[in-house]
């Protein structure tokens, strides 16, 4: 058992029933506070950031039969600047395949025990981590902080936790007896042994390279497969860095470090389709379109388990609501974080053309579309505060789907720069009005900050139309108001049928596109959103296989 290993023991169980409670628990706060990471860690996260630019970023015995890489540009401004090393296809796998030897011959405590000081030391460089990941993807600082940062090791955890569940679950050794009446009965001593399944690839995002990036990387790595990880080529840095502390901390612990590896590419040079097509390869875990998703899956190995996160139609209905001002806030705020660049992001609002019963009385379809388009003015009313919800666009696709979108419905709110960022790539929500039956254009994944207010005929047709899109089209999250179980229950059971978690009358302090680790399943698997669920047992317990060994009891 490694000193890693118990170190971080009680972190581990305390992880590992929280994945069977359900309840909250975090190890790693999300508070950027000087009083929990360290009164200068801002400032040395700040610093370390700094000193990354223009430079070249450094990984020791790593494979480098490339010329260095990097063009990274800020959605705020400015290039980053980094060169990284860059191998061949064939120089990586091979690596990865030596590396892997030994990585696969270590003890489970000993490779669990390594992934929990990588997160430990993940969270302790939180602030550094805040920086990379906003500057690359466009988050705003505390959403970088929080959703790079912890959330992300979270995730990270609570992989690494599912997988020592299951690798656990069979002994190391059995004693196997089977009575024989009269005679002596039949005594086998069995061992069991995990056997990784090989190769692992992790393909990063543009947006939440981390967040998406830590489940499979971590999974496949406590499993004891060696990792690729294939960063988006607009945001390598937030992945670079943690394959520099997962490097370190191998190497501590007196492993190749080549069982962790960067895959680092430019735009218009990427590998990742030599990388996802090398018989080598044995897992991919991926988070990206629906057209390259589907690609990965139908060109991965004959033998290789893919995991998916892709694109969905997030939807939410509303029925009624006994808080209407409290309603059309929480809404306005889910449209605006992130400028609406999450998977989670709602897109589509029904809402019945007849209008709503509320606590102030009842809304036509109008007033309801105008309060909820009042509210993100009110709350992006403070340049700085809209800075600070909405971030920066992550691309220029982002953009020119905004500008494009206007002739797709009515505009009842047009997207706008955020003054307090001159130098940034900016774009506030836009909200659509269009009818159900009038329109295609919701029925297709707009990924930026545009929704639809869609008019339906009844709240039924409502629930059908959000139901049936998501699982024609997949959708991650769902949510509805009704101040009726029966409407509730109606939307419960048509959501679940279609694979996707229902949110129910959110008004207060959590929103539609916000998912807990240990508690919220992201991602069911259940429709073309991903073939994978981040996280339960189905995740990780096919990175591995498990050999017995049998013999006959010594006399």
């Amino acid at each position: 058992m490694s000193d890693f290993f118990q170190a971080h023991q009680k972190t581990l169980d305390e992880a590992v029933a929280a994945s069977r409670t359900r309840d909250f628990w975090t190890p790693y706060p999300e508070i950027a506070s000087g009083k929990i990471y360290g009164e200068t860690a801002k400032e040395d996260g700040a610093s370390a950031f700094q000193a990354r630019l223009d430079c070249a970023f450094s990984l020791p015995d790593h494979p480098a039969d490339g010329p260095p890489v990097g063009a990274e540009t800020s959605p705020y401004g400015g290039d980053l600047g980094i060169k990284y090393p860059s191998a061949s296809v064939a120089s990586l796998i091979d690596a990865a395949k030596t590396a892997g030897i030994g990585w696969a011959a270590a003890s489970i405590e000993t490779r669990v025990g390594i992934c929990l000081e990588i997160l430990h030391r993940l969270n302790k460089n939180s602030f550094e981590m805040a920086h990379a990941v906003s500057q690359t993807t466009g988050q705003a600082f505390m959403m970088a902080f929080q959703a790079g940062g912890p959330h992300a090791q979270d995730r990270g955890l609570e992989a690494v936790a599912y997988a020592y569940a299951e690798m656990t679950r069979t002994p190391h050794t059995a004693t196997w007896t089977k009575p024989q009446g009269k005679h002596d009965p039949l005594v086998m001593e069995k061992t069991y042994r995990v056997v990784p399944r090989g190769v692992a690839l992790t393909i990063g995002c543009a947006t939440f390279p981390t967040w998406n990036g830590y489940p499979g990387l971590f999974a496949s790595l406590a499993t004891g497969n060696p990792v690729i990880v294939k960063p988006h080529p607009g945001a390598i840095l937030p992945l670079a860095i943690t394959v520099e502390i997962g490097r370190n901390v191998l190497k501590e612990a007196g492993f190749d470090p080549n069982v962790l590896l960067l895959a680092a590419d430019e735009p218009g040079a990427e590998i990742t389709k030599q990388l996802v097509t090398h018989p080598d390869v044995k897992i991919v875990d991926f988070t990206g379109s629906n057209a390259f998703g589907t690609w990965v899956r139908e060109n991965a190995g004959s033998g290789t388990k893919v995991y998916t996160e892709e694109a969905g139609v997030n939807s939410i209905v509303i029925a009624s609501t006994d808080n209407f001002k409290g309603m059309c806030s929480n809404i306005a705020f889910s449209l605006s974080l992130y400028s609406g660049q999450m998977c989670t992001a709602p897109q589509n609002i029904y809402v019945p053309k007849g209008g709503i019963d509320t606590d102030d009385g009842h809304k036509s379809f109008d007033e309801v579309a105008e309060a909820i388009k009042v509210a993100v003015d009110k709350l992006l009313g403070d340049p700085d505060r809209a800075a600070g919800i909405c971030g920066a666009i992550s691309n220029d696709a982002v953009s020119e789907r905004v500008k494009a979108a206007e002739s797709l419905g009515t505009v009842l709110r047009q997207s706008e720069t955020i003054t307090s960022l001159p130098n940034a790539r900016t774009a506030t929500p836009m909200i659509l009005k269009v009818g159900e039956s009038q329109s295609k254009a919701h029925r297709e994944e707009r990924f930026g900050p545009i929704s639809f207010i869609i008019a339906t005929d009844d709240v039924a047709q409502a629930i059908d139309s959000a139901s049936a899109l998501a699982a024609e089209k997949g959708a991650i999250t769902a949510a509805i108001y009704a101040t009726d179980d029966q409407t509730i229950d109606a939307a419960a059971d048509a959501f679940s049928a279609a694979g996707v978690g229902l949110s129910c009358n959110l008004t207060g302090g959590i929103f539609v596109n916000q998912n807990a680790a240990f508690s919220d399943f992201h991602v069911s698997g259940g429709n073309p959103a991903g073939n994978a669920c981040l996280t339960d047992t189905a995740f990780v317990a096919n990175r591995f296989t498990v050999a017995a060994i049998r013999r006959h009891k010594a006399a």
